[in-house]
């Protein structure tokens, strides 16, 4: 049978007024909180990134290496933004499928239009001189 009074191994807990977090143990506290260390690493990092950037313009890359360069840096620097400043490095996968998903399909669907395009204009130079 169940007692109304508190036993050792079991200590009595105080009911908790909606509202009042700020009255709440530190591990029953909502919410997250990061170190700010995390943070002045990533902004270090995109820092970096950002630096690297512009050295492919300094040391005048040309062709497909410098837009090669400066969309992976670009990639880089976007995914570090959304995973930890957005905070979707700690949200569910479903969440992030959500978000991440749409655009990498409207990505594979761009790509699969250049090649039509480029199919559809080198087969009228065959045909259309």
């Amino acid at each position: 049978m169940a007692s109304s009074t508190p036993s050792p191994e079991m200590p009595a807990q105080a009911p908790i007024a909606a509202g009042s977090h700020g009255d709440l143990p530190h591990g029953q506290q909502h919410g997250q909180q990061h170190p700010i260390g995390l943070y002045l690493k990533i902004w270090a990092l995109l820092f970096v990134l950002s630096t690297l950037s512009y050295l492919v313009d300094y040391f005048h890359f040309q062709g497909y290496l410098r837009w090669t360069l400066i969309l992976l840096f670009m990639l880089m620097k976007a995914g570090l933004i959304v995973a930890v400043f957005m905070h979707m490095a700690w949200e569910r996968l479903a969440l992030i499928c959500a978000i991440l998903l749409p655009p990498l399909c409207l990505l594979v669907l761009v790509g699969l239009m250049a090649a039509e395009a480029d199919y559809t204009f080198l087969l009228r130079g065959v045909f259309f001189r």
